[in-house]
């Protein structure tokens, strides 16, 4: 599958979505990467994670980059070289990125799972959670404040930012598909707009900061 979907607000962002059913030869196809993405891609022991790694550059063509565009900081933080803003995301067979000229942006894609009910507590006040109707909407709504939480974590980039302690998603109805969080850590005060998408069991969540860059 080429391309599964795209998204493209005007000049604000654009994410580009892409669903991995080829297979690895095919992937590797017309891809050519740097040293240092060659030895990380020689690295990985996992197929699907190759297969991943290669869809992510096929998604970078998609939006008019090479790997060579791409370069990662000393925290491990993806960036372009013309200064676009970028962030990554991988789980099982979906990959996605995001784009942004002007807003620094995050974005991050999991699985659906029963597991999030156990890790609850580690990111988030599960006493919020406890009114709910069922366990799958639990799960649902617990795996979209993990996603948004994840995604400004991309954005921030430092070590020692709590998801629990430092990062606060704003309550929201799931059918909304948006919602605002905030970060306050070492003196530092941000805002972000969230926003969500559910497909095939998974969540997709991205952040856009606000004022920047």
């Amino acid at each position: 599958m080429p391309l599964y979907k795209s998204i493209k607000i005007e000049e604000a962002y654009q994410v580009y979505l892409w669903k991995i059913t080829e297979s690895e030869s095919w992937l590797s196809k017309d891809i050519v990467l740097t040293p240092h993405c060659q030895s990380r891609y020689d690295g990985m022991k996992s197929e699907l994670h190759r297969r991943g790694f290669l869809s992510i550059r096929h998604l970078l063509a998609q939006a008019g980059y090479c790997d060579a565009d791409l370069y990662y900081d000393d925290n491990g933080k993806p960036h372009l070289k013309d200064g676009t803003h970028v962030s990554i995301t991988h789980s099982f067979e979906f990959t996605g990125i995001i784009l942004s000229k002007n807003i620094q942006v995050g974005i991050d894609i999991e699985k659906q799972r029963e597991k999030i009910m156990r890790i609850a507590h580690r990111f988030t006040p599960v006493k919020e959670y406890r009114t709910m109707a069922n366990e799958e909407a639990i799960i649902r709504k617990l795996t979209m404040v993990w996603g948004a939480k994840e995604s400004i974590y991309k954005i921030m980039g430092m070590h020692g930012l709590s998801f629990l302690n430092h990062i606060r998603v704003s309550d929201f109805e799931m059918k909304a598909g948006e919602t605002t969080a905030s970060v306050l850590f070492k003196g530092i005060k941000a805002s972000f707009q969230i926003r969500f998408m559910e497909f095939e069991g998974f969540t997709l969540a991205f952040a856009l900061r606000e004022g920047t860059p």
